[in-house]
This record gives C-alpha cells, structure tokens and sequence, in this order.
C-alpha cells in the first residue's frame, strides 16, 4: 500500500514525497483512513511507528477541505503533548507537511516569553500544538479561543497523565465544544487511560500497531552488571571501546543528568545533559547538537527525552534503570525506529535487581546479560534501597574494607525506591520543566 491510496490530497501527497516517505507505515494506514471520516480513535502506538503523520495527515486534509464556520481564523484543532520538544516535533511536522495548504499553526510551551506566542494567536491560527501548562496559562490570561475547536488530538496521553496533567487537560476539555473529532495515542494503556478514553471518546476506533508493553523488536538489549559506583567508568569504556558515535544516556535524575555530563566531558568523551531544569534555548542547542554530531552523548531525564526523534540513533544506555516498567520501553523506543536497528544497554547494579526483574516480567522474557570481567560486580556489597542514591547511614556503598575504586564515579542521587511511582517527581518536572 501506497500513501497514494490512502485518500490524501495532491498538496499532502507531494509534501510527503518532499519529506523522502513513499510507504505508510502500520499505524498511519489504519489511522489515515478512520480519521479522514471523522471518527474518534484510540491508538495504541509506541514512539517510532510514525503515529505523529498518522495524525498530522487527515487532520491537514479535513481542515483544508472546508473552511470554519463564522468569522476570523479560529483555532481548529488542537494537539497536546506533554513535553516542549515533543509539541516542537509534531509542529515541525504540521508545517513540513502543511506547506502546500493554506493553513497556519503555531507551537506553544514553557520556558520562554509569552508575549511571542500571543502576538501569533492574535494573529489567528487554524492549528495549535502546545503542553498543558502554557495553554492553561493562555486560557486564564484569555488570549487563548478554544470554543471552535473541531479536532482534538491528545499525543503520548499516558505520559500526560504519569506527569500529573489530569486536572489541567480536565480544564482544557472543559472549554471544548462537546461536538468535535478526538483523536487519542497512548503507548500503554493503563486503567486511567481506559476510563479517560471512555470520557472522551465516542464510539473510537481501536487501533493498536504493537503488542501491549513490549520492547520494539529491531532493538538488541543487553544488561551489564556492574557496582554502583564504576558505573561511570564502565559507561566510558563501552563509549571508547565499542567506538559509539551518538549515544543517548538516561539518567534518573535532573542533578544525576548534569553530573554526569560532566564526568564523560572529563573523561574526553563530549556529553551535553538536557533536563526540565534547562532553559528551553538550552535544551533546543544541546539536541541540536546531539543530533549534528557536535556531542556524542545526550545525557537525558524520561520526561526531558520524550520528545527526542531521531530515526537513526544507534544506541541508548540505561545509566539507572527507571522506577516504572513501562518506561523502559519508552527509552529503548528511542532506538531502533523508522526500519533501523538499535541497541539498547543497561547498566546494572545490585540495588536494582527488583527493578530488572520487573522489567523482565513486562517483557515476558530475560534480557541477555554479559559480564565484562574488570567490572565484575563485588558480591560482598549487598543491596540498599534506592533513596537519594545513599544508604540507611548516609554514606554512599563501596566494597568493604576497600576505597572507593573510582573517586569520580557519581553517587547517584535522588534516586527513590524501587517501585515508588511519585506524581511529585514527574509533576515537578512536567508542571515547571516543560510547561
């Protein structure tokens, strides 16, 4: 099948031609189809799988095949993402594939002034891609008319709500015309997002491109067990030896992210961290770079790295494993996308076997795990719970009667149990980070 058959216009079908795309991928032929008729979705669809031009497509063609009713240019449909570099990468994507059509969009977030983004709305925009947070903002300083919305689009819904967005997508809903086309992605679908979609939606189409929960198929995975604290050194030694040219490093921590960063830049390994606590000038120049080939390693938080799509990344490390399962498949999502493969390491220690297992009971299956014999794990170092990377006493664990093997080596900190499923945490970052 053709992107020719899916019934998009000439105007989309040479902007996708100009983009280098000539097959639709699984979920934008499902998508494609159901949504130029108008029909609610609930799309189960993992980053990668191309949801966002599943999307962006009929959404284009349906607005650009009739003209609002009423006067003015009001905003037509809406998209929410939970991050600004996920809403900067579906708004790149509205204008690649809108520039044939007379329509005009506009990306708003946190981090950075708000007079830019209402002189754009005053100016009328048919699309608007924008993070909870800011358009709330927008809403109460009413510079913002949500009350000609036709299309809804709720992208990455289940990180939305694990960031603690629900109150604000409740008052968003709240100011939407009730007669309008939702269009709903998730990559999991938990029991909140179940009971969300069966708010939203009416009478949605399923779709569901990949098997709940599991890890893309084009990744290889691997465990490397390690002590806590050469966790560092061993990342390094992987980098020279392995020669990784762009790696991506998840950390669990903003503090843990910038540390890091720091360490490999010492180590003569050029790293850049991209965090919530980063100006947005910021985060955009250290992707840029990232991407460029400027850094070699983006050291990044999961809430920070959601919007990150780069279709050829070739690695991705688990420096600490996440506290939720599930968000281990959001981070080895990043590699192995667009038909590529990837590779997806995971350093482990011993605090961190109960979250290893999880991740294994998700999977349905024991990931490979190689022991590279100068960074074999000390048995006599047992495990302590994960609190603020230190132990009961308050001193970071080494092998008894011994120093610490590498003084530089990260204590890990601000890490939670194993388990702990915050809102805090993500709220945090999603209400400030990426607002």
């Amino acid at each position: 099948m053709s992107f020719d058959s899916l019934g998009l216009s000439a105007e989309l079908l040479r902007a996708v031609a100009e983009q280098g795309y000539s097959d639709p991928t699984p979920v934008q032929r499902q998508a494609i189809p159901v949504i130029l008729e108008g029909r609610d979705i609930l799309a189960g669809a993992q980053t990668g799988t191309g949801k966002t031009a599943g999307f962006t497509l009929p959404l284009l063609q349906r607005l650009s095949a009739e003209k609002p009713a009423g006067a003015g240019r009001p905003v037509r449909a809406l998209i929410l993402t939970p991050t600004r570099e996920l809403a900067a990468q579906v708004g790149a994507s509205v204008k690649d594939y809108g520039r044939h059509l007379p329509l005009r969009s506009t990306v708003i977030f946190g981090g950075v002034g708000i007079n830019p983004q209402i002189s754009e709305l005053r100016r009328g925009v048919d699309i608007l891609i924008a993070t909870p947070g800011r358009l709330l903002d927008h809403m109460n300083q009413r510079t913002v008319d949500l009350s000609r919305v036709e299309i809804l689009v709720l992208d990455e819904a289940d990180r939305m709500l694990d960031m603690g967005f629900i109150h604000d997508i409740r008052k968003v809903l709240a100011v939407l015309p009730a007669k309008r086309q939702t269009l709903l992605f998730s990559a999991t679908f938990s029991d909140e997002i179940r009971a969300l979609a069966d708010k939203l939606l009416n009478s949605p189409v399923p779709i569901d491109v990949a098997r709940r929960n599991t890890a893309v198929e084009s990744v290889t995975q691997m465990v490397y067990p390690v002590d806590r604290v050469r966790k560092r050194e061993l990342l390094s030694h992987l980098i020279k030896i392995e020669e990784w040219s762009q790696v991506l490093v998840f950390t669990r921590t903003k503090h843990g992210a910038n540390r890091l960063a720091q360490q490999l830049e010492d180590d003569g390994i050029q790293s850049a961290a991209i965090h919530g606590n980063k100006s947005q000038s910021a985060r955009t120049k250290a992707l840029a770079d990232f991407k460029q080939g400027k850094v070699r390693v983006l050291v990044a938080t999961d809430i920070a790295a959601r919007g990150i799509d780069i279709d050829q990344l070739p690695h991705v490390v688990n420096y600490e494993l996440p506290n939720v399962a599930e968000d281990y498949v959001h981070r080895i999502g990043r590699t192995g996308r667009a038909g590529n493969s990837g590779e997806a390491v995971s350093l482990v220690c011993v605090d961190e076997t109960g979250l290893l297992q999880g991740i294994e009971r998700l999977l349905k299956r024991r990931l490979p795990t190689l022991v590279i014999p100068e960074f074999t794990p000390d048995p006599r170092i047992a495990a302590e719970p994960i609190i603020n990377g230190r132990n009961s006493n308050g001193r970071s664990q080494r092998p008894p009667s011994q120093a610490r093997p590498n003084p530089g080596a990260p204590r890990q900190e601000g890490r939670r149990k194993p388990g702990a499923r915050t809102q805090s945490s993500g709220r945090a970052q999603g209400s400030h980070g990426n607002r």
